[in-house]
């Protein structure tokens, strides 16, 4: 099975690098796929398969392979990113502002490539299902639209990639339990009768009760939460006022919170809302505290992992690496929920220069990576799951 990858790749890795670049010179922001829905409609009908797009519009779900067989899933994610790109490569963005800062042109390539690469083969041991998923990057995520539309119904497995450029080109990160953290928002507004800063003794001082508040919340959950939670709270955005000499009569706290355990996350808001609650309650002000739910944390399966390890492994000995838990947020979490699986770090750094981060107006690939990534989803299809 190895050398049928090995072959296909070397007739075909070429399209599947212009199956990316076309796909980066065109990014769609979350919910408005609808060109790329088409070129992976039109890349599957040309493979004889026969895709489905969901019911949003967006996204596309098949399934290839034999029907009286325990099903794989398979997903890519989709969607660019409102950031202007600064690469300078030649086939850049040509949209102003958008760009693929996350890789999910690669992720789409991939799972193209994987797509026509088990087209060709006539016994699949297991039935496939290919989920090309839209909306990766705003809340709440594509993946729930794709599960509502029965893209988890009869999967016994799903395993997804995603690119990394902390990796090296040619190793693939696994980590069996939690690789991502849940991903919470929070925005606080704050509220005082107002007055004079010369007088704050006789008015409620908003701001200083919002200092409580910013400073006081990440401190006191670091003592209310188990240490190895992987709990991180952090503030992204204050609001208070405009005048030096008065105090607002409303103040506003945005951010987010993070944890890697999942029954953490679970009790994360009453938790929050009382610790707010207590710290505000001695300055004498009063607060609305707005709280949005992510997604769970991506906590790979054992089973699961030992089938991207088999798959990994027969593309070079040395391919595997550790890769840590990553703060960030991924809403494959949400087909975890359902069916046992797992995600995989793709490395895609060249191995020279800098290492631009994801989500960073520089970020770019080495397309090396496309052929590793392949390789990988292809053969935890193919041999991933045989003793």
């Amino acid at each position: 099975m190895s050398r049928l990858i090995d072959d296909w790749l070397a007739a075909n890795l070429d399209r599947v690098v212009a199956w990316r670049r076309e796909l980066h010179a065109a990014p769609e922001l979350s919910r408005a796929e609808f060109k790329t829905t088409a070129k992976v409609v039109d890349v599957l009908t040309g493979a004889g398969l026969n895709p489905t797009v969901l019911p949003t519009g967006t996204g596309v779900v098949c399934d290839l392979g034999p029907e009286d067989r325990p099903r794989i899933g398979l997903r890519a994610d989709m969607d660019a990113l409102p950031i202007p790109e600064q690469t300078g490569l030649p086939f850049a963005s040509t949209v102003e502002g958008v760009s693929h800062a996350c890789g999910h042109d690669a992720h789409t390539a991939v799972l193209l490539g994987v797509a026509c690469l088990l087209s060709t083969v006539d016994d699949l041991p297991f039935g496939v299902r290919l989920i090309f998923q839209a909306s990766e990057e705003v809340q709440p995520g594509g993946a729930l639209n794709a599960i509502e539309a029965g893209a988890v119904d009869g999967l016994e497995r799903i395993y997804a990639l995603h690119c990394d450029p902390h990796l090296e080109v040619g190793t693939v990160g696994l980590r069996t339990g939690a690789l991502t953290s849940a991903a919470d928002f929070l925005e606080v507004v704050v509220h005082g009768p107002g007055g004079h800063t010369s007088r704050p003794h006789l008015t409620v001082d908003l701001v200083y009760a919002m200092g409580a508040v910013i400073t006081g919340l990440p401190a006191i959950l670091t003592r209310r939460l188990p240490p190895g939670s992987g709990t991180v709270m952090g503030w992204g955005a204050v609001h208070a006022g405009d005048a030096s000499n008065a105090v607002p009569q409303e103040g506003r706290l945005r951010g987010t919170i993070r944890t890697g355990d999942r029954d953490v996350w679970a009790g994360l808001e009453p938790l929050l809302r009382g610790i707010i609650g207590e710290l505000l309650a001695p300055y004498g002000a009063s607060h609305d505290l707005t709280y949005v739910r992510g997604v769970p944390p991506v906590v790979n399966d054992d089973d699961a992992i030992t089938g991207l390890r088999r798959a990994v492994v027969a593309i070079d000995p040395d391919a595997e690496v550790d890769t840590p838990q990553s703060q960030g947020g991924e809403d494959f979490a949400w087909y975890l929920e359902h069916v046992p699986g797992a995600m995989a770090r793709l490395g895609v750094w060249s191995g020279k220069g800098p290492r631009h981060d994801l989500h960073a107006p520089t970020f770019d690939l080495d397309e090396r990576a496309l052929g590793v990534g392949v390789a990988t989803l292809a053969g935890a299809v193919l041999y991933g799951d045989r003793d």
